[in-house]
């Protein structure tokens, strides 16, 4: 264990800090530091973007190569998830997930955001997923800290004590009156052996999603999208059924709008999980998640089509 008194590097974060000072660590390894609390500031636990202070006292554990530092999920992931936690606590971790990772492996995913967290947090519990989000939407995803934060974040879901909002572009001008799509959803599998949802009056489960108009050209909508339950792709086949697909969406736009997507240069569906209310433990949080760029350069460069 080594202790170090910070002068010359007042002002660094502490990540940048241990990454430099640990040469040949990887980086996965000083945000497990850091988020195990292995190592102190002043006797105290830092967050990662934690400013460094002159007279500052850190507390730097000995680490040595093994074979639990070689692990299935590439560095490069671990890096990228460590520093899109945006909250953790003894009950919770909250992650700002990317587009395109998918929430957990399978179907010829090697891993998942769950995956990557559990190498990132070895210890305190096993993490569990509270809720998933598609693999190409990006935002807000919460992750509970053991058996008994699931149970509790499965009956805030239940009891409605979450509301989410979404950030999403739609092709076209939103009619400003159309506030609500409520439309029966159903999975089905198609003759390639693709899952999706349609809308069923008869046999699917009952969907409700709340539209509000943020932004709007003749080419597209920037709408902030207030599902009520919690139905697989339930945004999407609403935008879809309301003719309004979500720009970048593959499954559900048509090949007119995929083109005219692709024009404008987008790689991305453009759908992201903006908002979180919570309440847990007898507490109200609130989480948020800014608007990623490419997101933004997607609504300048539609917004320029008309």
């Amino acid at each position: 264990m080594r202790h170090v008194e910070v002068q010359a590097d007042a002002g660094q974060r502490i990540d940048n800090y241990l990454i430099r000072a640990l040469s040949g660590v990887p980086r996965s390894r000083v945000y497990r530091m850091l988020r195990a609390g292995e190592v102190r500031v002043n006797r105290h636990r830092v967050q990662p973007d934690y400013r460094l202070r002159a007279g500052d006292r850190i507390r730097i554990p000995p680490w040595h190569a093994d074979a639990h530092e070689t692990e299935p999920v590439p560095r490069s992931a671990r890096e990228r998830i460590a520093g899109c936690v945006i909250h953790e606590d003894d009950r919770l971790i909250v992650l700002d997930k990317p587009a395109g990772l998918a929430v957990h492996g399978g179907s010829g995913v090697a891993f998942g955001a769950i995956e990557v967290l559990r190498t990132l947090y070895p210890t305190g519990g096993k993490l569990e997923l509270a809720h998933r989000i598609d693999r190409d939407t990006s935002g807000l995803l919460l992750v509970a800290r053991g058996r008994t934060a699931l149970v509790a974040l499965h009956a805030a879901f239940r009891e409605r004590r979450v509301a989410k909002s979404y950030a999403a572009l739609v092709f076209g001008r939103w009619p400003r009156r159309l506030r609500s799509v409520q439309s029966a959803l159903t999975r089905y599998v198609t003759a390639g052996g693709e899952r999706r949802v349609r809308v069923d009056a008869e046999e699917g489960k009952t969907a409700r999603t709340d539209f509000e108009v943020v932004a709007a050209t003749d080419a597209a909508s920037w709408v902030t999208a207030t599902p009520f339950t919690g139905r697989t792709h339930q945004i999407r086949v609403h935008c879809s059924q309301a003719e309004h697909a979500i720009v970048g969406d593959e499954k559900y736009a048509s090949d007119a709008e995929r083109a005219r997507a692709r024009a404008a240069g987008v790689r991305r569906l453009c759908l992201h999980a903006a908002r979180l209310r919570l309440e847990l433990d007898g507490r109200k949080r609130v989480f948020e998640s800014p608007i990623p760029a490419d997101f933004e350069a997607a609504w300048r460069a539609l917004a320029e089509q008309q």
